[in-house]
């Protein structure tokens, strides 16, 4: 078999390519309902067609910042039977986030939405792509139409394992995004030790409502369904009414915590309406302890933990079979080798934390253009150094205790708050900005901004966050601005945000949702 990660789907996809991958929901927006994995092979092929005929070749790129659509899904896969390295792009970037990936990762092609390929492909063009095609919901898009008349037959470009499969964009601590390199081996290796240990089949139904230009909604949803034969519930984003309703016909659903906390919010959630689902899985964002809990006495399930980032894909699960602890995200993956360092480098004792460190064919190979930030993040026995902190207990359950990085995960999605301080310190009236995470109901933590102002200057809150939504994407920017005399320093003049995180820990309220 060839090491392109699209043979493993291929092979399942013929040996029963009657059977249905995509269905979807009530009030879709694209036309089709049904799809059958027959139906995968002709789609992925006639779109792996048109890409070669518009000059993609083996390691190129093609870009994709479309909406979910079962045609989105369909251009990833005809992207890796051509060869080409996929770059899934959030819909919600602001041109300028766009403009920097497209320049910086260089793809041969650019797929965009419809309404937005006027604005958006003189960016392209400006940034040296050379094609650039739109892609609908509805199979209104160039691409779509072009593709109707291309051959459903594609021989698969064969691809070693360690060629490029996808580059993900992942905010840098710095505040430049970093393209994650994931080869092929490293989606396999990550989809097929989650399909077993996770019990997936071909029997399995998956309620899919999550994004696809995430590696959660993608890599690990899309793709676990894929390697086993299963079929999906696919929803064109999260809808709790719609995935409470198609339970009884599903047997499993991934989301991040939010997800389950609207879920509880309904009550038509019960045993009952439950009782077909084999396994509920969360992930992208700490599942609290009392979510967990509750869920338990509402559905009689557990929810199964797992623990992953960009550039690894999943590192750990809690047991399909045993004990799901609650805030514990499970033990490491097969073959995949975890350890946790204190700030000597040396393993931590029990119980006590440090840093998380990973080794596996799960790990990425780099960042795109940027060998000496891959060197800095690796240990010189090859660990891949996550910027997580944790710690194992007695039983060999790994904890997530805090990030190393800063990082703030707001309804799933991942903020780091030096891309968000820098976009405040362009303000004139701004003369400096800490950015962290507070506890959020619904979000799990929302972005806080704190902003000391220039001399004369009295910051409107509503304009700041105005100004900041014309750079950034919606999600990064701040729920709530702060404005105080001065930031809290220590001695050596550094920024305290651990005194910010305690004075504003209930800037949302216990139970706020805004």
């Amino acid at each position: 078999m060839s090491g392109n990660l699209f043979s493993l789907f291929e092979e399942r996809a013929r040996s029963a390519p009657r059977s249905a991958f995509l269905t979807s929901p009530r009030g879709a927006p694209w036309s089709e309902v049904d799809y059958s994995y027959a139906d995968l092979l002709e789609r992925s092929g006639a779109f792996a067609n048109l890409f070669a005929q518009t000059g993609v070749r083996p390691g190129d790129r093609i870009a994709a910042q479309t909406d979910k659509s079962p045609d989105a899904l369909f251009a990833y896969l005809g992207a890796l039977r051509v060869g080409a390295a996929y770059l899934p792009l959030n819909p919600g970037y602001t041109d300028e986030e766009t403009a920097y990936a497209l320049s910086d990762a260089s793809p041969a092609l650019f797929l965009c939405r419809p309404e937005a390929s006027g604005r958006l492909s003189p960016i392209a063009a400006a940034s040296g792509v050379k094609t650039t095609l739109s892609l609908g919901v509805a199979g209104d898009g160039e691409a779509q139409t072009l593709a109707r008349d291309c051959d459903a037959a594609f021989k698969t470009i064969s691809r070693a394992p360690d060629d490029l499969a996808a580059i993900l964009y992942t905010s840098g601590t710095t505040g430049r995004p970093k393209g994650a390199m994931l080869s092929h081996e490293n989606l396999r290796s990550n989809c097929e030790a989650l399909r077993d240990i996770w019990r997936f089949s071909e029997d399995d139904a998956l309620i899919h409502a999550l994004p696809i230009f995430h590696v959660h909604g993608l890599f690990v949803a899309t793709n676990v369904c894929l390697a086993a034969g299963a079929r999906m519930r696919f929803l064109p984003r999260f809808d709790a009414e719609e995935i409470l309703r198609l339970m009884p016909e599903a047997t499993s659903l991934m989301g991040v915590p939010t997800f389950y906390s609207r879920l509880l919010a309904r009550p038509d959630l019960t045993l009952e309406r439950a009782a077909s689902m084999r396994v509920f899985i969360s992930g992208s964002a700490p599942l609290s302890p009392e979510t967990h809990d509750r869920f338990k006495a509402r559905t009689g399930h557990a929810i199964l933990e797992r623990y992953g980032m960009t550039e690894t894909g999943m590192i750990a699960s809690n047991p399909y079979d045993g004990d799901r602890k609650p805030g514990a995200v499970g033990f490491p993956l097969p073959g995949v080798e975890v350890r946790v360092t204190n700030e000597a480098g040396r393993p931590a004792a029990e119980g006590e934390t440090g840093g998380i460190e990973v080794r596996g064919p799960n790990v990425f190979k780099g960042y795109w253009n940027r060998p000496e930030a891959a060197e800095t993040e690796f240990s010189d026995d090859g660990y891949f150094r996550t910027g997580d902190l944790g710690h194992f207990d007695a039983s060999g359950y790994l904890f997530i205790d805090g990030r190393e990085k800063d990082l703030i995960i707001s309804g799933g999605l991942n903020v780091y708050p030096a891309e968000v301080e820098a976009a405040l310190d362009r303000l004139p009236s701004v003369a400096e900005s800490a950015v962290i995470g507070a506890p959020h109901a619904d979000l799990g933590e929302a972005v806080l901004a704190v902003i000391a102002p220039e001399t004369g200057a009295a910051p409107d809150a509503k304009e700041v966050i105005k100004s900041l939504r014309a750079n950034l994407a919606g999600y990064k920017v701040p729920k709530k601005i702060v404005v105080i005399d001065a930031l809290p320093r220590n001695a050596m003049g550094k920024i305290q945000k651990s005194v910010l995180r305690q004075t504003y820990e209930d800037a949302f309220g216990p139970r706020s949702a805004e």
